[in-house]
């Protein structure tokens, strides 16, 4: 047999043998369409909610600072070297405590002086005054003329004149001294100082600010689309992340005016509570009517690194993740603006026990 019939005889015996394959591989039984089954894991204890719609508020959400509504820029009024510091940044002070001292010595000088001139011009007083009396007694026994009379009487009231005038200059020295003890015009905490002991002190130039922590407010930049939507007392909510609280205000002042660079007009919201402070970011959510929405508890989303979903159970009972867009948070629930269709099922209890894939053999029904 020579080379080339060899090579038929192996061709055949190969295509005969893929041919005996099949028919091999019928032997184990044959698998019918549509019979194969899934293994699916069975998920219990787990609570199911509708989602269904309900009516809740629109808000209109901006941001603001939290503000003081009573801050104080403490200045000197006299030129002169701060001598002392009374106080230090966030100490609390009262009305009237002494937060400073400045160099006094030429405002003691000007008050000695002025005291000086108050005494001479007493003394020069005291004597017209008993000058005129010997003058009247003599006028009345017709021993002096009516203008010499009429001369010491005015020299009397020139002298009582120049005693009310030092008099006067020394309460304005009194003043003046009194400008070299810097005094907290309000109750409240030092938030800032501008000087040390040693410094030069000038009128007009900002040395402390203390703010009045008792009451804040929040100072928002509304879109003028709002305009003559808001009125005074209108409730606001007001959002604190670094809180972690959300604090009920009311609108104490609106501005009218439209910025003409943001479009937005100024709007003040008061508020109180403890842990405020000044220029604190806050977020707020001002009421403008109501809406159709979605929501459900914020324990059933579910994050996967950058996803977010709920565990939504068919109409066979199989659980399925679906992604979903949420909207804004509404006492422990949450809006979902996408990924859910109205009436479908939802876990919202035992979200830690689902599985996508799952298949939910017992679970509690909530309407």
């Amino acid at each position: 047999m020579n080379r080339d019939q060899r090579s038929i005889i192996f061709f055949i015996l190969s295509c005969a043998a893929l041919v005996a394959l099949p028919a091999l591989g019928g032997c184990t039984g044959k698998i019918e369409p549509g019979t194969a089954q899934v293994k699916r894991q069975v998920v219990t204890g787990v609570e199911i909610s509708e989602a269904l719609p309900s009516q809740t508020e629109e808000y209109y959400e901006t941001t603001g600072t939290v503000r003081p509504v009573t801050s104080s820029v403490v200045a000197s009024r006299i030129m002169g070297t701060v001598t002392s510091m009374k106080v230090r940044e966030g100490e609390r002070v009262r009305k009237g405590q002494l937060l400073m001292t400045l160099d006094d010595r030429d405002a003691e000088q000007k008050v000695r002086a002025a005291e000086k001139a108050v005494e001479a011009a007493d003394q020069q007083r005291q004597l017209m005054d008993v000058t005129y009396g010997r003058y009247k007694k003599l006028y009345d026994g017709k021993a002096v003329s009516r203008q010499e009379i009429d001369q010491i009487e005015t020299q009397k009231k020139v002298a009582e004149s120049e005693y009310e005038r030092a008099g006067a200059g020394l309460a304005e020295a009194k003043v003046y001294y009194g400008f070299a003890r810097i005094i907290s015009p309000i109750s409240g905490i030092v938030t800032e100082k501008k000087t040390d002991a040693g410094s030069m002190a000038v009128p007009g130039m900002p040395l402390l600010t203390i703010e009045n922590a008792s009451s804040f407010r929040i100072d928002l930049n509304v879109d003028e689309g709002m305009t003559g939507k808001l009125k005074i007392g209108t409730p606001v909510d007001i959002v604190i992340d670094s809180l972690s609280r959300t604090i009920r205000g009311k609108v104490s002042e609106i501005v009218p005016a439209v910025d003409p660079m943001s479009r937005t007009f100024l709007v003040k919201v008061g508020i109180s509570g403890a842990g405020l402070r000044s220029g604190l970011y806050a977020k707020a959510m001002v009421p403008v009517g109501t809406k159709e929405a979605i929501l459900l508890p914020g324990k059933a989303v579910v994050e996967r690194g950058e996803l977010t979903g709920l565990y939504v159970v068919g109409p066979d009972n199989v659980i399925t993740y679906r992604l979903v867009r949420l909207g804004r948070q509404y006492d422990g629930n949450v809006e979902i603006l996408s990924g859910i269709n109205p009436k479908e099922r939802v876990i919202t209890g035992g979200v830690e026990k689902a599985a996508d894939g799952g298949i939910v053999e017992m679970a509690g029904s909530k309407q």
